[in-house]
């Protein structure tokens, strides 16, 4: 099992980064570089408490599936999505929200494990947890960024 675990400082209301963590939208245009895309479930706007999405997407030129769902919820401090379905063996990705000084602690807790016994505990330890880590860093500038922008604007 592997845990990855990255805080990320935005300039920007806890409401705002909480929105466009759980947005299908942003979601992919923070994943564009394997051409993601939302193929059932919520596949627009901001997911809720129950709901699905299913994602398609290129990872290690393979076409992968994988559907995820919202399982822990508390507006606007934290949700949690698990794999349902998909090429892990488990995932769980917890998003925390911490509000400081009309700022924002965005806090991810991903913690998945890998098909195959050790062969995939091995991959995950060269490998695999670098890359989910540097997707997660990817998506979260874009949170960032987008989170910063909209509430400079207002």
């Amino acid at each position: 099992m592997t845990k990855i675990e990255l805080s990320t400082h935005i300039n920007a209301p806890i409401e705002i980064c909480f929105d466009l963590a759980r947005s299908i939208d942003l979601h992919l245009k923070s994943m564009d570089q394997t051409g993601e895309k939302a193929i059932g479930g919520r596949i627009s706007g901001l997911i809720e408490l129950g709901e699905t999405v299913t994602w398609r997407a290129k990872h290690f030129g393979i076409w992968q599936t994988l559907t995820s769902k919202i399982t822990e919820y508390d507006y606007p401090n934290h949700f949690t999505d698990i794999m349902i379905k998909g090429a892990f063996k488990s995932f769980r990705h917890e998003h925390l929200f911490y509000s400081v000084n009309h700022q924002t602690i965005m806090k991810d807790i991903f913690i998945f494990e890998s098909p195959f016994g050790t062969i995939g505990e091995i991959f995950n330890y060269i490998f695999l947890g670098r890359y989910m880590e540097n997707l997660l860093k990817e998506r979260n500038i874009v949170i960032k960024e987008a989170a910063e922008s909209e509430s400079s604007s207002k």
